[in-house]
């Protein structure tokens, strides 16, 4: 299935099972399956629903508790630097594993962000609370069920940003070498084409996808202004990339939460991933709107063009490609076009339905923890992806491999 950039193929598939059965990596992602379920709560599972909690449940859940602690370090990252350093009233008191998170410590990245909406600071705040919330819930939840909670620290290897006041510790991500796909803008403007019928989308901001970019200020050097006090076109790139990423992986979760809750056996399992995929698709909503308002501005080699003059950024036509079919320009890449558009859905002869896309379950797992690494996300400073990944994958192809039980 295409998730959410290309979909991971059967022979993919079968050539890094055996990859991860050999090796110092393999052992390392054979001990976070280990004793995947030590401890079975017959009890709380029949408390759940009566259908009993499988290893494939377990394996789903655990698999998703990881990809929320990746989620949870990116946007920690993002926070860090163009968080909101106040609410109104409330104080912002960021604590994870009893540390202090400090917020907004970039101000002049934090006044880029917020040419795309001034609310964007607050709303990446909160966005970093819900994903740390996942991860945690997760892992407790988890280990109610008599299993083994994921934890990925140790794969925390990765330099952040070097502003001043960030905190120099390893991270589990990298967002300053970023590919960054943004096919999800036309594919939720579709009407007819659905990835998981085999459609193919074009990106919103083609530069993005074909080269690598910074979504956070590298240093110090990055956060100066122009003499005039106003924002240089550096600034405001790096801030309109991290506008577009924080879409690219809120869409993920979006679709990965519905297309695992189809392999899952036990019906609190289910609730608990029916609850927490729609918050998802909040965060989701809501970067998609934010993100059109990035100005159209170039940068070297990136320019983020006007989505609103009626005309294909990829092509410069007013008609835009779509698989074998052709689509007015504005209908795929208006700015305001936010809304599901509907399409065609399981078959075309039902007609077309505004619907969450993709959601076919096959390799669904696998499928995210690639559009990850094609992302740039784990990429470290020689341009090798960190020992996290084929752990990342081994997680994903236990999720994948499970089976409704009844």
């Amino acid at each position: 299935m295409e998730h959410p950039i290309r979909q991971v193929s059967r022979q993919q598939h079968t050539n890094r099972r055996s990859f991860l059965k050999g090796g110092a990596i393999a052992a390392g992602a054979a001990t976070l399956g280990a004793g995947m379920l030590t401890n079975p709560n017959p009890v709380f599972a029949q408390e759940a629903g009566g259908f009993p909690v499988t290893r494939g449940d377990i394996a789903i859940l655990r698999f998703l508790s990881a990809l929320e602690q990746v989620e949870a370090d990116l946007w920690i990252q993002y926070t860090e630097l163009g968080g909101a350093t106040n609410q109104g009233l409330s104080a912002i008191d960021f604590v994870q594993n009893g540390r202090k998170i400090s917020t907004g410590l970039a101000a002049n990245y934090v006044t880029a962000l917020e040419v795309l909406d001034g609310d964007m600071p607050q709303y990446i705040v909160d966005n970093t609370d819900d994903e740390i919330s996942h991860h945690a819930f997760l892992n407790h939840y988890v280990a109610s069920l008599g299993a083994n909670p994921v934890d990925l620290s140790h794969f925390a290897i990765l330099p952040p940003s070097q502003v001043t006041g960030v905190p120099q510790t390893g991270r589990l991500t990298n967002l300053k070498q970023l590919k960054v796909d943004t096919s999800w803008w036309t594919r939720y403007r579709s009407a007819v084409q659905n990835p998981d019928l085999g459609g193919t989308f074009e990106n919103a901001v083609p530069d993005l996808a074909s080269h690598p970019h910074t979504a956070i200020p590298l240093n110090n050097d990055d956060l100066q202004l122009n003499p005039d006090g106003s924002i240089p076109n550096h600034l405001q790139a790096i801030a309109n990339t991290a506008g577009f990423h924080f879409a690219f992986i809120e869409q993920g979760g979006t679709s990965l939460y519905p297309s695992l809750a189809q392999k899952v056996t036990n019906l609190q399992v289910l609730r608990v991933l029916l609850s927490i995929g729609p918050s998802e698709t909040m965060h989701f909503q809501v970067w998609h709107d934010k993100a059109g308002n990035a100005p159209a501005i170039t940068d070297g080699n990136l320019s983020f063009p006007n989505l609103n003059l009626g005309t294909d950024p990829n092509t410069g036509l007013t008609t835009a490609g779509e698989g074998n079919t052709s689509t007015p320009a504005p209908d795929l890449f208006q700015t305001n076009l936010i809304m599901p558009e509907p399409t065609v859905f399981l078959n075309s002869k039902f007609g077309p339905v505004s619907i969450i896309r993709p959601t076919d379950p096959h390799l669904a797992a696998q499928s995210a923890v690639q559009s990850f690494v094609d992302d740039g996300l784990f990429l470290d400073a020689s341009g090798q992806n960190s020992p996290i990944v084929p752990v990342l994958m081994r997680l994903a192809e236990e999720a994948d491999e499970a089976r409704r039980g009844f």
